[in-house]
């Protein structure tokens, strides 16, 4: 059996607790990989090693840095469907979304390339006679990353570029369930001429994500996840005196309007809803219809849903794949199988689907829920997996304040073409993304990812300007050269004079 180890100091490092995770594949449902558990003595050896690497390569000029990660940029660009590959047989997702995955990643790379313009700092000359004041961003140290399971290439990607661009050293956890596709990641890394140390990955579960929470030479945290971990992420390391970014769960929301393209808008539910099985924070959940189209919308969603293809994510005809887990695969299947009881009405089931020959995989097939009330689990919840909630109002105001009221803020979107009633949602939804015309609102690298209430904990978001933020401190340099003909200033007790 493959066992995934730990990458530590630019080399593979067997697991030393003895503690190994399965990792399964999750169309066939027969594990096929161990992953090594690390000990909080692991994590502090690790942790020891970017502590030193850190020492040479906060000091590295910007120039070395940016050699290295255009050369990364190539690597990934040349083993994109290797990597998409590990992810399909760890992950389940299809071939065709995987590589979406590595591309969006590639992103936060190529933005880290042009450290060099972001790092630059402001400089204001003669605030005073011959005194000048600059500003600048320095690195903060050793900083960590633990990663979800759902994109196990994309979100360390949104991390470890720019944290490593701007001077830091990393320490990876990624999610034990999918392991494989960051030792790749971080064995390019290597290969591009990063130094041993300044990225690491350490695999493990709770007890290595306590040890990173707790360790004196960390200095900040990022997380993606769901809100309940979120929350005891932020608030477990900002106890211990650490910067953290923690992002957390999702509740998407939908708004359709009556003068909206149905098909434009169908066509966006079940692309956003059922992609990657739901298993995408950034996930469509929750269609909200207005007036009198939701009758139709509905008829339309389920018209396309029911012709979605769902096999292996190695078969190039399937659409969609199976779940990461079959404990996930039963979660998710309660609440269809509830739904009912509370109140919505099941126009598609999927809960008993399989592939034949693949029985023991962890299929889910898709499903539609319609009049689902606010107060149900399936509303409530997120869930994480191919089920669409469709909720009915009369008003676009009803239809806001039903948004507003979730306690989730992460993204939504609006379907119109009413640009008045499209600029008055941007300002009042109570969301971190929106998207108009547009499902899944997710920014390109140079702007930064994050949502509002229980969608993130902490002050910034990930990666853009807010990425390089977190991951850097300012310092405020006042300087006076005096002129050989000064004279003696003296002693003056005062504020210094500005003027």
């Amino acid at each position: 059996m493959k066992t995934v180890n730990h990458w530590i100091g630019g080399k593979t490092v067997e697991g030393a607790s003895g503690n190994y995770g399965p990792v399964t594949d999750p169309a066939t449902g027969e594990v096929t990989t161990q992953v090594a558990l690390a000990s909080a003595e692991e994590v502090d050896a690790a942790v020891q090693v970017a502590k030193e690497a850190f020492e040479t390569w906060g000091q590295s000029s910007l120039a070395a840095r940016t050699k290295v990660l255009f050369a990364y940029r190539a690597l990934l660009d040349a083993h994109r469907d290797a990597i998409a590959e590990l992810i399909t047989a760890e992950h389940g997702k299809v071939h065709s979304d995987a590589l979406g995955e590595v591309a969006r990643g590639l992103e936060i790379v190529e933005l880290a390339c042009g450290i060099t313009t972001q790092l630059k700092g402001e400089l204001s000359t003669s605030v005073s006679n011959r005194v000048d004041v600059s500003s600048i961003r320095q690195p903060l140290g050793v900083v960590a990353g633990i990663t979800p399971f759902n994109f196990p290439a994309m979100v360390p990607m949104w991390m470890f570029p720019l944290a490593v661009a701007c001077g830091n050293t990393f320490i990876l956890k990624p999610s034990e369930k999918d392991p494989s596709a960051s030792n790749k990641l971080a064995e390019l890394m290597s290969e591009a001429g990063l130094p041993a140390g300044v990225l690491n990955v350490v695999h493990g579960d709770k007890v290595a994500v306590d040890a990173l929470l707790a360790h004196p030479d960390i200095a900040a945290v990022s997380f993606v996840g769901s809100t309940p971990i979120a929350r005891h992420i932020h608030t477990t390391a900002s106890a211990n005196g650490k910067r953290v970014q923690a992002l957390g769960g999702a509740k998407n929301h939908m708004l359709v309007l009556p003068d909206a393209d149905l098909d434009a808008a169908a066509d966006a539910a079940v692309s956003a809803a059922y992609g990657s099985a739901g298993e995408r924070c950034m996930a469509i959940s929750a269609v909200v219809a207005v007036g009198s189209i939701a009758d139709t919308l509905v008829e339309k969603i389920r018209e396309r849903a029911e012709k979605i293809k769902i096999g292996p994510g190695n078969d190039p005809a399937s659409e969609m794949g199976p779940l990461i887990t079959a404990a996930h695969r039963d979660k998710v299947a309660s609440y269809v199988k509830g739904a009912a009881a509370q109140g919505a009405d099941v126009i598609l089931d999927g809960t008993g689907y399989s592939v034949e020959g693949k029985e023991n995989g962890h299929w889910i097939g898709l499903s539609l829920l319609d009049n689902v009330k606010t107060d149900s689990d399936a509303y409530r919840d997120e869930i994480f997996g191919p089920v669409l909630c469709v909720l009915r109002t009369e008003t676009y105001e009803e239809g806001v304040a039903l948004i507003n009221a979730s306690p989730f803020g992460n993204g939504t979107a609006i379907f119109t073409r009413d640009g008045g009633a499209a600029r008055r949602f941007q300002l009042e939804i109570q969301a971190g993304m929106v998207g108009v015309n547009v499902p899944i609102p997710v920014p390109v690298g140079y702007h930064s990812f994050g949502g509002w209430k229980d969608s993130l904990f902490g002050d910034h978001h990930i990666y853009g300007n807010d990425g390089i933020h977190f991951y850097t401190r300012g310092k405020v340099v006042t300087t006076r050269w005096p002129d050989p003909s000064d004279a003696p200033a003296g002693v003056d007790l005062g504020f210094p004079r500005n003027h």
